[in-house]
């Protein structure tokens, strides 16, 4: 019997150290993220599909606020303790995480042969020939409305600058509905939903763009100035109290249903789909007139890199092949509606109104947002500080030409355009 017992104690034993060695070979990796409104779809969609097909690696994902992320991610790396996959902002603040070797070449990684170069671009070194990130979505601007309140009044999609404030005209003078849910507060929104939304119909797109990088163009000139022009008539179609209205504020008029249009990223269709209690429908940036060729923002916007200092190195690897990989692209586009797919394979998208985003790009011609590329990498920040003159020319503290004048000097205190 003691001999029985005995072996029962050491086979029960055996049996605890082996499970306990396979508990330990489990790897766990840490996202980091700014996207902290997709918690849930982590949890619920990317990382089972993943762990499921990767048995031995756990996948946390670990958001922080959108407007701490690089301050807190910057003090991480600096630090050495940051996650191991290191969501990446589009451009020259990746681009410097990877000078600083915080983020591992990823050039023949396994599934980038997915991306094309321009799908690249926001995360390759500035002669192409190195790629830190593997690229995963793209944002569209535009402007989400409320179908309801536009069949209510009449009013058709506004195709022309005219049509816009024709329509905002009819939507104040109802007084159902605030015209446009816009706020200041928050800087950032007037800049983003407002100028960048708006101004590459003015500057023509990537011809703007590249002529301002390259020296050719000033913030000064028309087609820079212009679109400060038309924003700053959207005051008195903001509503009272726009100054200290913060973005989550401008989300909430919108989805309450009070509120008729909307400046938005196409990032907003997962949030509204589930708030909103009417039918929405989505126009691209008005033109300043009929017949003008239309230019839209279609924004590489998201990324993910291998922290140079993780434990788990060929783990997290395994992790960005699969993100490179048609069946995340998939997973991703149709559990986020709004982030388009990067991957050169098509994805079909389920959600009408990101279908109605993305139809865009064949009618309208395509290009990155102005401050993004170069011109942000000197002090003051071109990005930030068109943040501050976007706001202040909305609040009407600014004119149009006074807020160029500020960016451009600003601008040449630093920023020496290659000969």
């Amino acid at each position: 019997m003691k001999n029985t017992a005995l072996k029962s104690f050491l086979l029960a034993s055996s049996l605890l150290t082996s499970a306990g060695l396979v508990h330990a070979a489990d790897v766990t990796l840490t996202v980091e993220s700014w996207r902290n409104d997709d918690l849930q779809i982590w949890q619920e969609k990317i990382i089972p599909a993943f762990e499921a097909k990767n048995p031995g690696i756990k996948i946390v994902f670990s958001p922080t606020a959108p407007t701490e992320y690089n301050a807190s991610l910057n003090a991480k790396l600096d630090a050495g303790s940051a996650g191991d996959i290191i969501t990446c902002r589009p451009f020259d603040a990746s681009l410097e995480l990877f000078n600083k070797k915080q983020l591992v070449d990823i050039t023949s990684l396994p599934g980038m042969e997915n991306f094309s170069p321009v799908a690249k671009a926001a995360w390759s070194t500035d002669d192409g020939k190195s790629t830190f990130c593997v690229p995963m979505a793209s944002v569209i601007h535009g402007f989400i409305y409320n179908k309801d309140a536009f069949d209510k009044l009449g009013i058709s999609i506004p195709k022309t600058e005219d049509e816009f404030f024709a329509a905002l005209d009819k939507i104040k003078a109802d007084g159902t509905y605030i015209p446009l849910a816009m706020g200041t507060k928050d800087l950032w929104e007037a800049a983003t939903m407002g100028y960048q939304n708006i101004g590459p119909n003015y500057w023509k797109g990537e011809e703007g763009r590249e002529a301002l990088i390259a020296g050719k163009q000033k913030l000064t000139d028309a087609d820079w100035v212009k679109p400060y022009e038309e924003l700053a008539k959207w005051k008195p179609y903001l509503g009272d109290g726009f100054e200290a209205q913060t973005y989550s504020d401008s989300q909430n008029l919108f989805t309450l249903g009070r509120a008729a249009i909307y400046p938005a990223g196409s990032w907003e269709i997962s949030l509204f789909n589930t708030q909103a209690q009417f039918k929405m429908g989505a126009f691209p940036p008005p033109v300043p007139k009929a017949g003008d060729t239309g230019y839209i923002s279609d924004h590489p916007d998201i990324g993910v890199a291998l922290n140079a200092k993780s434990k788990h190195a060929e783990e997290a690897k395994k992790f960005l092949s699969w993100v490179a990989s048609p069946e995340f692209a998939d997973i991703y586009a149709n559990s986020l509606p709004g982030f388009f797919s990067l991957n050169s394979n098509p994805v079909k998208m389920s959600d009408p109104l990101a279908q109605e985003f993305v139809s865009w790009r064949g009618p309208y011609k395509s290009t990155v947002r102005s401050t993004y590329q170069i011109l942000s990498r000197g002090k003051p920040n071109l990005e930030n500080e068109t943040w501050v003159e976007s706001a202040n020319v909305i609040n009407g503290t600014d004119t149009p030409a006074v807020a160029a004048e500020k960016l451009q000097k600003g601008l040449d205190s630093w920023y020496k355009p290659a000969k």
